[in-house]
């Protein structure tokens, strides 16, 4: 089984966004499983499985349970359910090359679905994910820019 790439993955619903963070908690940490999340969020594992299987979660529980996954695919599901655009905070530090090169092709690749969307070879639900990748990430290069004034200190 080959392993999701979870810098590109999007949920397309809530069940699916609850089971990415798992996905994702367990792909960084193989020792991160049900029982420990649970532990982390004050839960019952049984707890978690019901939120998994039904898709549903207590909005007080969100914050807690994206922290103890490491990602935050709920509130990004929920945001962009609600047609808004969500970034990463940016802390002002100047692009890389691999930064500049992502955002590149990030750019073709929705250039090119909408292109290939034009021309009847692609579906509406694709196109629009590559075209939302790209907005971001442009979005979140010009926030980098506008901070780089005053950058975050590193303090890890």
């Amino acid at each position: 089984m080959s392993r999701r790439v979870w810098k590109h993955w999007r949920p397309t619903s809530l069940q699916e966004a609850v089971e990415g963070c798992v996905d994702y908690a367990r792909d960084r940490d193989p020792r991160l499983n049900v029982e420990r999340i649970a532990d982390l969020v004050g839960e019952t594992k049984w707890v978690i499985y019901k939120w998994i299987e039904k898709g549903a979660i207590p909005a007080v529980k969100i914050a807690g349970f994206e922290h103890a996954c490491g990602c935050a695919y709920i509130t990004e599901y929920l945001a962009t359910s609600a047609r808004k655009l969500v970034i990463n905070i940016p802390t002002g530090r100047l692009p890389t090359g691999s930064d500049v090169h992502a955002l590149q092709e990030a750019c073709t690749n929705a250039v090119g679905a909408l292109l290939r969307f034009a021309e009847g070879k692609s579906n509406a639900a694709d196109t629009a994910d590559l075209l939302t990748a790209a907005i971001t990430r442009l979005a979140h290069e010009r926030a980098q820019v506008e901070r780089h004034a005053q950058p975050e200190l590193h303090l890890s």
